[in-house]
């Protein structure tokens, strides 16, 4: 029994279609399950947050009395004290 080109060819169609939709089904099924998870990277947020508040400390400890005489002599200058 010979299989007519246009049946292969339909049949193959039909196949790859059928492995298009499964693939798509699994995506979007991933896309779901990210979208409902809602816990997100609060841990790595937290690290963010510390460490950015630790350098804000630490830069103002250095730089704060130099910060603080700039300021002053600029006051000064300004009213002519």
């Amino acid at each position: 029994m010979t299989v007519r080109p246009n049946r292969s060819r339909n049949l193959m169609k039909g196949l790859m279609m059928n492995r298009i939709r499964h693939w798509w089904a699994g995506v979007a099924a991933d896309a779901r399950a990210l979208a409902d998870d809602e816990s997100g990277d609060v841990p790595g947020w937290v690290l963010v947050t510390l460490m950015t508040a630790g350098l804000v400390v630490l830069i103002w400890a250095v730089a704060g009395p130099a910060l603080t005489g700039l300021f002053e002599q600029a006051i000064s200058r300004v009213s002519g004290l």
